[in-house]
């Protein structure tokens, strides 16, 4: 078959693996809802206790000292390659669509019809399926209505995604109450690992194969981004579910494991 259909999938996997993978990535799932904002939390650290353990290095010897120095001066730092900072603040603006196409270059097939990609995957499954939503209100600088958009990279195109969303459920399922202080970025790219196609092959190890694709993808984006003058942030404030009905996919079986906000950055950062 040419083209198979994404259920065809389901003649492979091994029932037992597919609910132990599911049981276990439901426990890394968020509900973000005001009605619990003031009754669920995630520890009972204090503020000082969170300053010591965040943002340090993890050192095994501690008393030992033992080092080498990263002999790198700064004229050949200043030419390696890196991300650019996560963006504090978006700038209000809508991005071309032919910026969109420019983005996502680095991860659609070197020639039509081919599959090997810009990243890495396990075997060839690229089980990791590329969603792009429009986060601007007017959606006046994209080709068709429709604000969400399925990445084919064999075929370099995109499958427009058959679900009728206005754009404040669009906002309020990719950025949540809380992602208003970041301002307001023109795209989000959710990158959703397709379970039946996960996990036929490489059973649980899969899943762990699938998150290695996700961060290989994300930072192809982040660098390619950077090329376009354009600011990213890996987002993960969301609530699966949302996300899923934002995107018509059933999320039994399409799980959101990052979504990646992008966009013009604010002058005054």
């Amino acid at each position: 078959m040419k083209n198979i259909p994404h259920d065809y999938y389901f003649r492979f996997i091994d029932p037992a693996v597919y609910e132990a993978v599911l049981d276990f990535h439901s426990k890394g799932n968020f509900t973000f809802h005001t009605a619990f904002q003031h009754c669920t939390g995630l520890h009972t650290l204090d503020e000082e206790h969170l300053r010591q353990l965040t943002g340090n290095e993890l050192v095994l010897y501690p008393d030992m000292g033992l080092t080498v120095s990263l002999g790198l001066s700064e004229e050949d730092r200043a030419e390696c390659l890196y991300r650019n900072e996560s963006c504090e603040k978006f700038l209000s603006a809508s991005l071309n669509f032919e910026v969109l196409e420019k983005l996502v270059s680095p991860l659609v097939s070197r020639s039509v019809g081919a599959h090997k990609r810009g990243y890495p995957s396990a075997g060839a499954l690229y089980p990791v399926e590329i969603f792009i939503c429009s986060l601007a209100e007017s959606n006046a600088d994209w080709p068709i209505k429709e604000r969400v958009l399925h990445l084919l990279p064999s075929s370099r195109r995109f499958e427009v995604m058959q679900v009728n969303v206005d754009f404040e459920y669009v906002k309020a399922a990719i950025m949540g109450s809380s992602g208003e202080q970041f301002g307001f970025p023109s795209l989000a790219i959710v990158y959703s690992v397709y379970m039946p196609k996960n996990i036929f092959k490489y059973r649980y190890r899969g899943y762990r194969m699938a998150l290695m694709e996700v961060g290989s993808i994300y930072m192809l984006v982040e660098i390619q981004a950077k090329k376009l003058g354009l600011a990213c942030r890996p987002w993960s404030a969301y609530t699966d579910s949302m996300v899923c009905k934002l995107l018509g996919v059933n999320p039994a079986l399409f799980f959101p494991v990052c979504i990646h906000l992008i966009g013009k950055q604010h002058e005054t950062c």
